[in-house]
């Protein structure tokens, strides 16, 4: 039998460590004196004391310890336990193998917007727009369908159509999933098709400002022209309107860093 600091002395764990695993019930002593409370500790316990301190090196946790000492008595067993463990492992690394390449294309997609911006030659501008002939259907739901908005129009009023499609956006906040929104496209004549407003589009001064680059970065482009419409101490007059100069292609969808925007403000 051995006291606790001769334990301490064989097995290389401190007399803390040793009575810390007491308490967690991973390395019970031998036996514990009742009068004096003294631990003695015998060969077996510094057997167990070796496969603990193997699998704390190897990051397995306390609980973890307990589980294979208190349920697996087999080398085998044990065994088996340890091969699940690592394919469990493994599946971690390959995770976050792949959040590693989620977050270097993050921040690379990131850094490179924000020197877009920094580098833009594109400044805010105020200007009048002139009424246009608009063909527009009216949609509740994700932003991303307004391509199902464009297509419509554009079965319909195909030969009709003299420039770029648009969006009109009505809520004063971001809705990712309820939005309210018009998709667009200018017209030089109009005609009745059911499901579809033919209408002119006012004319009005707006606060203007081109994007460069894709549809999920236009929150910096917004953040300038809405600190400069505070600034000016301006009231927007909704709905707001984005001119998509150039985006995805019918065919080809094209690179989005190329994609260009222009955000139009309208203002009283």
């Amino acid at each position: 039998m051995f006291s606790i600091g001769e334990f301490s002395k064989i097995t290389g764990l401190s007399i803390k460590t040793i009575r810390f695993y007491h308490e967690k019930e991973i390395l019970i002593p031998s036996c514990v004196d009742s009068n004096t409370g003294y631990r003695y500790y015998d060969h077996s316990n510094v057997e167990k004391a070796r496969i603990i301190i193997y699998f704390r090196n190897i990051e397995f946790s306390i609980n973890e310890i307990k589980e294979i000492l208190d349920n697996y008595n087999d080398q085998t067993d044990i065994l088996d336990y340890l091969e699940q463990h690592k394919q469990t492992i493994e599946a971690k690394i390959r995770k976050y193998k792949n959040i590693v390449i989620s977050l270097d294309n993050i921040i690379s997609n990131e850094r490179e917007a924000i020197a877009a911006i920094e580098n833009s030659s594109f400044e805010i501008e105020e200007k009048s727009l002139e009424a246009i002939l608009i063909a527009g259907v009216r949609m509740q739901g994700k932003y991303s369908d307004c391509g199902k908005g464009f297509t419509r129009i554009g079965k319909n009023f195909g030969r009709y159509i003299c420039s770029k499609p648009l969006c009109l956006y009505y809520d004063d906040e971001y809705r990712p999933e309820d939005a309210n929104f018009e998709a667009c496209i200018p017209i030089r004549r109009s005609k009745e098709v059911e499901g579809i407003s033919v209408r002119q589009l006012p004319a009005g001064r707006c606060i203007s400002l081109l994007h460069k680059g894709p549809y999920d970065e236009l929150g910096r482009s917004y953040a300038k022209i809405l600190e400069y419409v505070n600034i000016k101490k301006y009231e927007i007059i909704l709905p707001t309107r984005e001119v998509y100069l150039k985006g995805p292609g019918i065919i080809f969808k094209g690179n989005p860093k190329n994609y260009l925007t222009e955000i139009q403000m309208m203002i009283k």
